[in-house]
């Protein structure tokens, strides 16, 4: 894989469609108002912060497995491996809850929108699954060139959209275009908090540069590549949209229209600068926004198995690699089992696709945070016990450490907020939140059992023979 693979695959499991109709608004409407660029900005700076310590570590640490790894190499293998469970259910949380919402994308766009035949919501999931594990299967690249031609379609869009909104103006094109949203005194309005949890979760993947670091060309050059080119691209294509979106919406009422529908706001918006066809579009391609997120989350999840498997925590007949298509395809199956099956339960339990996908994408996303806040950690105390690293101190001091700082606040924020991030009432959300550091604690148990009893196992946790 090379850089621009990688990053469309970053790219892919952001789903910037889906932030563009469901993401955008919602901070808008519930977060910040029209302080809603300032935000993506910031979040941006501080992901780039986070990347600084990330592509620093990746150059001395070419151990593959990216979080997982890196963790295991600052805090230790059993809090690595305890992050190594909650970073593979957290994905898998987040890939099920993605083929929830889009089997109602597709059944809105085929029946609501073109008046198609009235299909169960989950024959479409089901449907995704199948092409998804078969992509899944072949060659890694396969993937990368399908994700690629959906971001290109996706992002000309985004930008298309932008443009019209320069061009014709404000508010239905009725009004001057403002820079109030990109006023600092405005970035603190409304419930700041909320707006800076879904900042972190539209950016939440890219480490996804460094899970495919074994199938990367020169990947100590490619990762930090990839990892900078995906966050820099998100931070302005996110905020420029947001500002366009207010704008275009109109700075008066956006923060109304948007907290009384945001997905109604964003499509509202959208016919007005594209017109029906261009809505049209839109909706085609949020379905294949969806499809290509379901496609990176499960490629992710495949390789988080397979480096857990190839080192002897799970089965290492999972660990085997395709002798043609060199993927790690029993892990590849594995995962699309796991998904069927979750599916399945779903829908014999008449579970609601979209409170689903709300529950498990918001609390994947929180797991996601903490998987960043522990990385960062780890990242300083990699640094620490290493300092003969030839790299500058701003590399491994500075910007880790307030990367760090800005994580913390992001998680403490979040953990305050679960239930809004889920959708869902505070006791489910507490049940979630102590599932996750369960499955952290359960990781560290098992470490040191392996530690007592298998101990080229406890070795190898992390990739540490690498």
């Amino acid at each position: 894989m090379g850089v621009l693979d990688i990053v469309f695959s970053v790219l892919a499991f952001n789903a910037p469609m889906s932030v563009f109709v469901g993401f955008i608004t919602v901070i808008i409407g519930f977060g910040n108002g029209i302080g809603t660029p300032l935000v993506f900005i910031a979040t941006g700076i501080l992901m780039l912060l986070f990347a600084v310590g990330f592509t620093t570590m990746s150059r001395d640490l070419p151990n593959p497995g990216a979080f997982y790894a890196y963790i295991t190499a600052g805090l230790g293998r059993p809090v690595g491996l305890g992050s190594a469970f909650v970073a593979l259910v957290s994905y898998v949380f987040i890939l099920v809850g993605g083929y929830c919402f889009g089997g109602i994308s597709w059944q809105s766009l085929i029946h609501d929108r073109f008046g198609g035949p009235d299909i169960p919501w989950w024959v479409y999931t089901l449907a995704t699954v199948i092409v998804v594990s078969i992509l899944g299967y072949f060659h890694i690249n396969l993937s990368a060139k399908v994700l690629m031609i959906f971001m290109i379609l996706e992002s000309i869009v985004m930008v298309a959209y932008d443009v019209f909104v320069i061009a014709r103006g404000g508010d239905g094109g009725t009004a001057p275009l403002s820079l109030a949203p990109l006023n600092p005194a405005n970035a603190f309005g409304g419930s700041i908090g909320l707006a800076i949890i879904f900042g972190v979760v539209c950016f939440s993947g890219f480490e996804a540069t460094a899970v495919f670091r074994e199938e990367a060309r020169t990947p100590e050059k490619t990762v930090p590549r990839a990892t900078y080119a995906a966050i820099i691209f998100l931070m302005v294509l996110y905020a420029l949209t947001a500002w366009a979106m207010i704008n275009g919406i109109g700075v008066e009422h956006a923060v109304k229209a948007s907290a009384a529908d945001p997905t109604g706001a964003a499509f509202a918006t959208a016919e007005v600068y594209l017109s029906k066809i261009g809505v049209d579009v839109v909706n085609l391609l949020l379905c294949t926004s969806i499809f290509a997120a379901n496609l990176a989350a499960h490629n992710v999840s495949t390789r988080y198995i397979y480096s857990l498997s190839v080192d002897r925590i799970f089965p290492g007949v999972l660990a085997s690699v395709h002798k043609k298509q060199m993927s790690p395809h029993r892990a590849s199956t594995l995962v699309s089992a796991i998904t069927v099956v979750s599916i399945g339960i779903c829908v014999a339990l008449n579970g609601n696709p979209s409170t689903l996908y709300a529950t498990l994408v918001g609390i994947g996303g929180y797991a996601l945070i903490l998987l960043l806040l522990l990385t960062s950690i780890g990242i300083v105390v990699y640094f620490r016990r290493k300092p003969g690293i030839k790299a500058r101190i701003a590399k491994t001091v500075v910007a880790p450490v307030l990367a760090m700082i800005g994580l913390a606040v992001a998680f403490v924020i979040a953990t305050q907020n679960v239930d809004v991030m889920i959708g869902g009432s505070v006791a489910l959300a507490i049940a979630l939140v102590a599932l996750f550091f369960v499955l952290l604690a359960a990781g560290i148990v098992v470490a040191l059992i392996l530690k007592r009893f298998r101990p080229s196992v406890y070795a190898r946790i992390g990739r540490q023979d690498v």
